[in-house]
């Protein structure tokens, strides 16, 4: 059964090394992150999964002590998910960029408390589909944890990635909404097809977590909300 969750937002300009200069921006994201990973910590999981978008290449399911690393923007900076030894982890592999952030996430607060796994989602995965793979990892232990990874829109400005949407605003405020009353309802309800053309990361393991927390009784806090660089960013815990 799901016990908590943490919903951060996986841009590896959260990583310092990768944002360089401008590092500064998202230390607001980076505090409001390691308090939602404090709130895993004090649930006491039996297991603890990430959750992420994904290419089609990079879906997992990832074991314990996969790697990940963020030479692909410009850092030689390695990570690990959880600890390596003697976890069966698949040398080739490697993490996709939202899990690697959310690995580094982990390591950056001495996560040792429960054993890991991670699985990326595909943002096209049906919202159906998205419940019934929320409801399958809620099944894996008595006490699981879900650290959930994705962005809002990326379409919040005019230098935004996707320039401008009037739309985003509004759907970001939904979002943000449902995510700190942690309304399944409200997350099941989500448009996928407007979610991708405002360039929603989040969409597909939101509606995971929605599965997952099914039946759970789980309230929700909203941690951190705001949009640098045109992309909605959103911290949240569910206990």
């Amino acid at each position: 059964m799901l016990v908590a969750a943490a919903v951060c937002p996986c841009p590896p300009l959260l990583v310092p090394e990768v944002a360089a200069g401008a590092a500064p921006e998202l230390d607001a994201a980076r505090a409001a992150c390691a308090d939602a990973l404090g709130v895993l910590a004090a649930a006491r999981p039996d297991l603890l999964v990430v959750v992420g978008p994904a290419e089609r290449s990079g879906r997992g399911p990832f074991p314990q002590g996969t790697p990940g690393h963020f030479r692909g923007f410009g850092v030689d900076l390695d990570v690990r998910l959880g600890q390596a030894a003697d976890t069966g982890a698949d040398a080739e592999r490697e993490l996709p960029p939202s899990l690697a952030v959310g690995a580094w996430l982990l390591e950056r607060t001495g996560w040792a408390d429960a054993p890991i796994e991670g699985l990326g989602i595909g943002e096209p995965l049906a919202p159906e589909r998205c419940a019934e793979a929320g409801r399958g990892i809620a099944a894996r232990a008595a006490r699981v944890a879900l650290l959930v990874m994705g962005d809002a829109s990326a379409c919040r400005t005019v230098k935004a990635p996707g320039y401008l949407d009037e739309r985003a605003a509004p759907f970001d405020a939904e979002i943000a909404r449902a995510l700190g009353a942690a309304d399944l309802a409200a997350l099941r309800a989500l448009d996928a097809a407007l979610a991708q053309e405002l360039k929603v990361s989040g969409r597909a393991p939101w509606q995971v977590l929605a599965g997952a927390a099914e039946g759970a009784g789980l309230s929700g806090a909203l941690l951190y909300e705001d949009a640098p660089y045109g992309v909605g960013y959103l911290v949240a815990t569910w206990s």
